[in-house]
């Protein structure tokens, strides 16, 4: 027969698995808060594709997204950024959208520049609009930052990235889906039959309308991930236009597409197990 167990026993029992569970919960928020966000990923995937022409083999853009400046990622934060890439000696660099969490209130605008300047890339550096760019009367503030940041723009238009073999590729943004008015015929009509195109769209679900095109590969950000997601359940919260395709890398058919994570976070300062990443893309021909 077992022995009861005495109130005293039982109330010290109950007060130490309260402490337990009050000290994974504070740990936890400490990592989720603290450690994580800060806890970059570099994530190197190879595009391959018979279109891609021999003289872009070996080629390497970098993507970086969703900073969100001001809310919990600084100006610190983006120098540092810089300085990773550079690093890493990306032919171009690519920013899928979110550079200010409030475009409207962030004080520190004129010292964005001046960062985003340093970064190297000499076939060109090249940025879409998210919904946050849009969103609190940035649209302008955004477009005259990175226009000042050396950056060209891809808003329902394309540009041609060339080599002096006259050998080419073709990038295309389209704007945002949540707040732009995104055009995909527009953006798509200076892309000659033939030549090889990835799409920048901040909105990865956009994807499913991008694989009815001539396009051959989409990258997005805009999900962070989820940002905070739960062991077998997944992502605590998805926004609209990333609820299908959350995060990594998915084979649509003619159209493969990656969601990279972003760097910042937004409406709550935490991130757990999804840390921020670092997209590296080396082109391959076949």
């Amino acid at each position: 027969m077992s022995k009861s167990i005495s109130r005293r026993t039982f109330i010290k029992n109950g007060l130490r698995t309260l402490a337990t569970v009050t000290g994974l919960s504070v740990g936890g928020g400490y990592y989720a808060h603290n450690l994580e966000p800060k806890w970059l990923e570099i994530k190197h995937n190879f595009i391959s594709h018979p279109l891609i022409p021999k003289g872009f083999d070996g080629m390497k853009m970098i993507q970086f997204s969703d900073t969100h400046l001001g809310f919990q990622f600084q100006l610190s934060d983006l120098q540092a950024i810089v300085e990773k890439i550079n690093q890493m000696d990306p032919d171009i660099v690519l920013f899928t959208g979110d550079l200010m969490d409030e475009p409207n209130k962030y004080n520190a605008q004129n010292e964005i520049p001046p960062v985003l300047n340093q970064l190297k890339a000499p076939l060109g550096k090249f940025s879409i609009f998210g919904n946050h760019d849009h969103g609190g009367y940035g649209s302008e503030i955004y477009r005259d930052i990175m226009e000042k940041s050396n950056f060209t723009m891809l808003q329902n238009n394309s540009a041609r990235v060339s080599l002096l073999s006259a050998e080419e590729i073709f990038l295309t943004g389209v704007d945002d889906a949540m707040l732009g008015k995104p055009d995909f015929e527009k953006a798509l009509s200076g892309i000659p039959k033939g030549g090889f195109a990835i799409m920048l769209s901040h909105a990865p679900d956009l994807a499913d309308i991008s694989s009815t095109y001539d396009i051959h590969y989409q990258i997005s950000g805009h999900s962070h991930g989820g940002q905070v997601q739960i062991p077998l359940i997944g992502a605590l919260v998805t926004p609209p236009y990333a609820e299908k395709y959350t995060e990594g890398t998915f084979d649509l058919g003619s159209l493969t597409l990656h969601v990279n994570r972003g760097l910042g976070t937004t409406r709550l300062p935490y991130r757990f197990l999804s840390r921020p990443e670092l997209t590296i893309y080396e082109l391959r021909a076949e």
